[in-house]
């Protein structure tokens, strides 16, 4: 019997879509207002709740050229990666039960000439994209068929360590669909229909779909070949090249198809009648299956806290899954309520190039919303030492390293890069090693002829808070030349001449508008024109090397606290920082990163064994740090306190104008992810109103994995501008928020707060794909 869902039947499309407002329409207006902006042609959403079909609706156009299409709750997609988790994964699924399979057995087990017979790549590895394989095989020169694609996955050569890094890549589902094939006898497309399909009644689910179906195809981006939009042929080129079947992309299907899947994987298997798997095996591969030290958190084959999901929303709970396609695809199931939403759209028809990430998760978010009412069940994830529960929740993974940095991995060759030059060493109180030893110390020590120390902003010992002069090193007896002084940041030409090479070994925080970027931009920018060599002792991001949070600085608002073209949050390393920018301002420098060793871009500083060193004299913690690009954000404003002056800087903000009680309340009304706010009162010893009692708001972290700096910096400026209308000047803040658009709208008053930090969080997106390839680590 095949699986049957209560699904609505529409009687007539006038009638169905007052009965959906009735139930949806926050739902409703945000995928209109996408597609009235052209951000979608159309779409067709499906959401379910216990066991049923609550909501299936159509929405814009199937197809704008070469003649618009209205769009149809029967619509056929080209589902792109959700190849992966519909066809390629249930298949595993399906021969792990039977016992041809084990997730922890090498791959070349089942394909012995993967990497000639040599590799520790493991089946997980691939199904949650630890496998340290690069993203896609090689397209150019074109070339065409199963086998071709197949051989270079098998021969495609790894960019990191298995289990060292997460790289989404479709190698790896290239790779596990070929294992398909192998341990059934069939291929893919084949096992996938009779094993999935057709005893779930998604029968209109399938690769190379029937010429019949063509009209009901949503088509995708135009073919080079023939000028026309590819329409039942599979967008993504590796899969067309291969013949249309491949484990990670070619399968076509619709929403109502897809429900049926998802009510099964909610049911545990089972769908009315039909039970497919085990509850025991859906649970193994929806439950985290990446390593443990790694801040990315994945399934087999589903993704659960990860860059890509975005479709996850706000509200779903840890221990739901899903996954997105490019095309336009995603869906999205929760175990805790019982639901699930699938968005289907055609985002690159005609063309490609626009993000989904709001879209998806605004939707996700209203959908989740609807179900709250239901009490989230706690959710155990057993090996990951933690116990979760509730919504919005994500994982947190505190890795115990032993890193060094680059000033202890050049330590260890007793500085043998540096000896015989004349050095010239820009650095301040955070130039220390593991053991609390300052750099030109240990340097010295060893030989190397340090003739120069340079400082940043503070000095060099980190205390000065105001424009700082040239001075003389009481130990050393060094001169000290400042690069904060009120006419000269930059490094000359005579001082240069007096050089052999430039070391720059300072602590950052990770916050564009922290000076010491651009210190150390300035001086690379002077090293390359001298022909000088530059080296970059490489030291953490204390708060991460995953997240990315936008404003991107505009060109025309660059300054000292802001000279690149980055967002407010890069997550970079200063040695990939300099990487990037050599690179893209083609300044032909001569730079050598000393990269450090135990470094994973998921740790946070607490987990780097390293001692914390106050950066500047008001960085006093890593909650600072991680609080400092949105707090300081609004700090060019005199009449408004971060907390200078207090225990507690950038932990808290005030003014006499704030209302403590009603700020907080209004910020916490706004269900901001990972922090709460309470009101305080506080006296500043210095700084704005030193020694004057005010009111504000103390601010704590409570998930910093799914806290976003600058949402909370554009939600508190929103807050203060609506509840205290014209006590800031948003404009006096252009340097630092360093974007136009969010200081008009911030000025003015119009647009929601999560409008604005949509905008960023796109920008912010476009630079995380910007930045790939100079990524050390």
């Amino acid at each position: 019997m095949k699986c049957l869902l209560a699904v609505f039947l529409v009687l007539s499309s006038l009638s169905y879509a007052r009965q959906a407002e009735q139930q949806f329409p926050q739902v409703d207006a945000i995928i209109n207002e996408a597609v009235q902006t052209g951000l979608i042609p159309g779409a067709v959403l499906a959401i379910g709740h216990d066991g049923h079909v609550v909501y299936l609706k159509a929405y814009g156009s199937r197809s704008l050229i070469p003649t618009r299409e209205p769009m149809t709750v029967d619509t056929i997609f080209d589902a792109a990666s959700l190849t992966k988790v519909v066809a390629t994964t249930p298949s595993v699924m399906r021969l792990f039960e039977e016992g041809k399979l084990r997730l922890d057995d090498p791959v070349t087990k089942y394909l012995p000439e993967f990497q000639d017979g040599k590799s520790d790549i493991t089946i997980r590895l691939l199904m949650t994209h630890f496998s340290g394989m690069p993203p896609d095989v090689d397209l150019v020169p074109r070339w065409s068929g199963y086998q071709t694609g197949i051989e270079k996955a098998l021969h495609a050569k790894p960019v990191a360590p298995p289990g060292a890094r997460f790289i989404y890549s479709d190698i790896n589902f290239l790779l596990m669909g070929e294992i398909v094939r192998r341990l059934s006898g069939e291929s893919l497309a084949q096992f996938a229909k009779e094993q999935i399909f057709t005893p779930l009644g998604m029968n209109e689910t399938g690769f190379l779909p029937s010429p019949a179906l063509r009209s009901r195809i949503a088509p995708t981006e135009i073919d080079p070949d023939t000028g026309l939009p590819l329409r039942g042929v599979v967008h993504d080129p590796t899969a067309r090249y291969m013949g249309g079947v491949a484990g990670h992309a070619g399968v076509f299907t619709t929403a109502s198809d897809l429900a049926k899947y998802a009510e099964m994987l909610l049911g545990m298997g089972q769908c009315g009648d039909v039970r497919l798997f085990s509850p025991l095996t859906v649970k193994k591969f929806t439950e985290p299956g990446s390593p443990a030290d790694q801040p990315i958190l994945r399934a087999l084959g589903w993704d659960m806290d990860s860059p890509f999901s975005s479709n996850r929303g706000e509200l779903y709970p840890m221990g739901s899954f899903g996954h997105t396609g490019y095309t336009g695809t995603s869906m999205w199931m929760d175990p805790t309520t019982n639901s699930f939403v699938i968005l289907l759209t055609n985002v690159v028809h005609p063309h490609h190039g626009k993000s989904l990430s709001s879209l998806r998760s605004r939707v996700a978010t209203a959908v989740a919303a609807e179900f709250g009412h239901i009490t989230p069940n706690t959710v155990s994830l057993t090996g990951y030492n933690e116990t979760i529960s509730g919504a919005g929740v994500h994982r947190v993974v505190n890795r115990n390293a032993t890193t060094l940095t680059g000033l202890d991995v050049l330590e260890e060759s007793e500085f043998k890069e540096l000896k015989g030059k004349r050095i010239g060493l820009i650095t301040n109180q955070t130039g220390l090693d593991r053991n609390g030893r300052r750099n030109v110390d240990q340097m010295l020590a060893a030989g190397v002829n340090v003739v120069t120390l340079f400082s940043p902003e503070h000095g060099l010992r980190g205390i000065e808070d105001t424009a700082v002069g040239n001075s003389k090193d009481q130990k050393t007896g060094l001169p000290v030349v400042s690069l904060y002084q009120p006419k000269e940041r930059r490094l000359t030409a005579e001082q240069m001449e007096g050089l052999d090479a430039v070391v720059f070994d300072i602590q950052d925080i990770g916050a564009r508008f922290y000076t010491y970027s651009c210190t150390m931009l300035y001086a690379l920018e002077s090293a390359a024109k001298a022909k000088k060599p530059f080296y970059v002792l490489d030291r953490p991001n204390p708060i991460t090397g995953t997240h990315v949070e936008g404003p991107m600085m505009q060109s025309d608002l660059e300054s000292f606290t802001g000279c690149y073209d980055m967002p407010l949050r890069h997550g970079m390393t200063f040695g990939e920082l300099a990487t990037m920018a050599n690179s893209e301002q083609r300044w032909g420098a001569d730079l050598h990163v000393i990269r450090m060793s135990n470094w994973q871009r998921g740790d946070w500083f607490d987990s780097t064994g390293l001692t914390w060193i106050n950066p500047s004299p008001n960085m006093r913690s890593l909650n600072a740090a991680l609080l400092y690009p949105g707090i300081a954000m609004l700090e060019a404003n005199s009449n408004y306190s971060v907390g200078r002056g207090t225990d507690a800087p950038f932990e808290q903000v005030g003014a006499p104008w704030i209302h403590g009680q009603d700020l907080a309340n209004y910020l916490n009304s706004r269900f901001i992810p990972g922090v709460r706010i309470y009101p305080t009162r506080f006296t500043p010893g210095s700084s704005n109103f030193a020694g004057q009692e005010i009111e504000g708001v103390r601010l704590v972290i409570t998930d910093r994995e799914a806290f976003d700096s600058s949402r909370l910096g554009i939600e508190m400026a929103a807050a203060l501008g609506k509840l205290y209308p014209g006590e800031l000047d948003f404009e006096k803040c252009r340097f630092l928020i360093g974007n136009h658009e969010i200081i008009q709208q911030l000025t003015s008053g119009q647009g929601d707060p999560s409008v604005l930090w949509s905008t960023a969080e796109r920008e912010a997106s476009s630079f995380a794909e910007r930045r790939k390839p100079y990524l050390l680590y």
